[in-house]
């Protein structure tokens, strides 16, 4: 038995709304003046303009306002798409970029750590060197 209060929820996502994709790939219903127009945003914004020239080859020029409106929705939706996508590569490329300039960072201070030994064990060499002489010259 299931527990009683809450309703068994058969829609699976939660009250989540489901996540439309991608924007400029998706198949839209338009329901437009003359009917549904079905296709991607480009398709639609073709159908629309194509309809709209007709309406105005005809003389009427309110429903060519009508299909020019409609184009001029899908036309912002496939902007704002695209728009998106330029951001998600830039950020990615900005992302990749930073994540080699801290890789060079990271390796200079090591390159930096090494380079200082060598010049403290070479300073060490000289030293000796120079003491060597001087026991030398003293004997």
């Amino acid at each position: 038995m299931r527990p009683s209060g809450r309703p068994r929820n058969k829609n699976r996502n939660n009250g989540r709304r489901p996540n439309p994709g991608n924007v400029i790939n998706r198949v839209f219903d338009s329901s437009g003046p003359e009917g549904k127009v079905r296709g991607t945003p480009q398709q639609i914004i073709d159908k629309y303009q194509s309809l709209a020239h007709d309406s105005q080859l005809s003389g009427d020029r309110v429903s060519a306002e009508n299909f020019q409106q409609h184009s001029e929705h899908y036309a912002r939706l496939l902007r704002e798409a695209q728009k998106e996508i330029a951001e998600k590569s830039a950020s990615q490329e900005s992302v990749a970029s930073n994540s080699v300039k801290e890789k060079t960072q990271l390796d200079s201070p090591v390159n930096a750590e090494n380079k200082e030994l060598s010049d403290a064990t070479s300073l060490k060499e000289q030293k000796e060197e120079i003491s060597l002489e001087q026991n030398i010259k003293r004997a």
